[in-house]
């Protein structure tokens, strides 16, 4: 059932829709380099077998998997001879380039540069990380999304009539019911879909009149379970990191549950899910609940103890909690600034007051001297000077417990602006 041209092609509308940069290019068969991307079963392959058939181009194809430097040489030679004696350019396929390692995609620049050849990559992973970025910047980046459930469900009824090439020879029917579950558990996948729908048609018995009946039983045996899309080191692992992470950032407890459960049934490592609930946490939550950061690391030293699958419960029980805290990223914006004006600014000595104390001979070199001990006074503060120059990083906000931590913080801060008064019309 692959589309043998673009009127047979279902989904990625957003690129192929009347008027689209590129249906008008495959039209017009003004194809140059380009890399299209996206999950499984989303039809690259069978894009770029459309524009093989539209362009005038001779089409040479390779495999990420199968080919090698030898064979993309051959390739690339047969069509600069191509190109210098009949002026016929070729349109080279390259099916999972991403599995070509650096050198083997360095070996294309220079053709795919000088136009001796266009080339079409298709690639599950996204290209700006797993494709050299020379190879990127000469070519047009095109994401497939996952073909949509209503998409899906027109997929799988033309495969039931199609008497050429799909079911229609055997006689089909499909319950709605049926055709549904087929298309909302392939997850956006047509081929997931199709290979479902052959194999529930192939081993279904017909019935006394000659007809195969699907029923919504028969499809739930041929797909019994979804595979989530999630690749454990690549796009979805972080994508569905990032928004789990941004769940919890943005207090929509129901949506963190939905990413943790992805990464959990996927098999992620629950050390790395608590790792990343530990910094959200300081990052995030920070000094508005000091009690995030606590539950987060117990979260930690439980998914390390015991791991999945009771790790689930002081994880989610920590993620939990985490996005309905008040919320403050006063710290990160505090280190940073400090760290800001380390690396910018002039370093400031350690004031002589401050300096250790505590060997013998510091007396001698002034170590110490004048050094207030905030234990004796009033309080247990006493203002003095413990940075030799105004510096300001950290600014509390007014959410939950640090709300308390300004108030304390403003008290000492004015203190400190009248002790430093004091000190500069003294020196004056």
């Amino acid at each position: 059932m692959r589309p043998r041209t673009l009127s047979e092609y279902v989904g990625q509308s957003h690129i192929l829709a009347p008027g689209k940069l590129l249906r008008r290019a495959i039209e017009a068969d003004r194809i140059q380099s380009l890399i299209l991307f996206g999950p499984p079963g989303t039809g690259k392959t069978s894009l770029a077998q459309i524009i093989a058939n539209q362009t005038k181009s001779r089409f040479e194809r390779l495999s990420g998997v199968e080919s090698n430097v030898g064979d993309m040489r051959r390739v690339l030679a047969t069509a600069a001879n191509r190109l210098a004696n009949s002026g016929a350019t070729t349109l080279l396929f390259i099916d999972e380039i991403h599995r070509f390692n650096k050198s083997q995609q360095d070996t294309l620049l220079p053709d795919v540069e000088n136009g001796t050849v266009h080339l079409v990559g298709a690639t599950t992973h996204n290209p700006f990380f797993f494709v050299n970025s020379p190879l990127v910047s000469r070519s047009q980046i095109f994401e497939l999304q996952p073909i949509s459930q209503d998409e899906t469900v027109q997929l799988i009824q033309c495969a039931l009539s199609d008497m050429e090439r799909g079911l229609g020879h055997l006689n089909c029917e499909a319950t709605p019911e049926a055709v549904e579950h087929l298309a909302r558990v392939s997850d956006g996948d047509a081929r997931k879909a199709l290979n479902s729908l052959e194999i529930a048609a192939l081993t279904t018995p017909p019935g006394d009149d000659g007809t195969v009946r699907i029923t919504l039983q028969v499809s739930e045996d041929c797909i019994q379970k979804k595979a989530v899309v999630y690749d454990g080191d690549e796009d979805e692992h972080y994508d569905t990191i990032s928004a789990f992470i941004k769940s919890m950032r943005g207090s929509d407890v129901d949506a963190v549950l939905y990413w943790l459960a992805k990464m959990i049934h996927a098999g992620e490592d629950p050390r790395f899910i608590a790792r990343r609930i530990v910094i959200h946490a300081a990052e995030d939550v920070g000094l508005a609940d000091p009690m995030a950061l606590v539950l987060a690391n117990a979260a930690f030293q439980a998914a390390e103890f015991i791991g999945w699958p009771e790790a689930r419960i002081p994880i989610a029980e920590a993620a939990i909690y985490i996005a309905g805290a008040n919320k403050s990223n006063s710290v990160i914006k505090a280190i940073d600034s400090a760290l800001s004006d380390v690396r910018s600014g002039k370093t400031i000595p350690v004031p002589p007051h401050l300096k250790d104390s505590h060997y013998a001979g510091a007396g001698k070199l002034g170590r110490g001297e004048g050094y207030k001990y905030p234990h004796d006074f009033p309080g247990h503060f006493v203002a003095q000077d413990y940075l030799g120059a105004k510096r300001r990083f950290y600014e509390p906000t007014e959410q939950g417990v640090e709300k308390k931590i300004k108030a304390r913080v403003d008290f000492w801060r004015e203190h400190f602006a009248k002790f430093g008064d004091g000190q500069n019309r003294a020196n004056d």
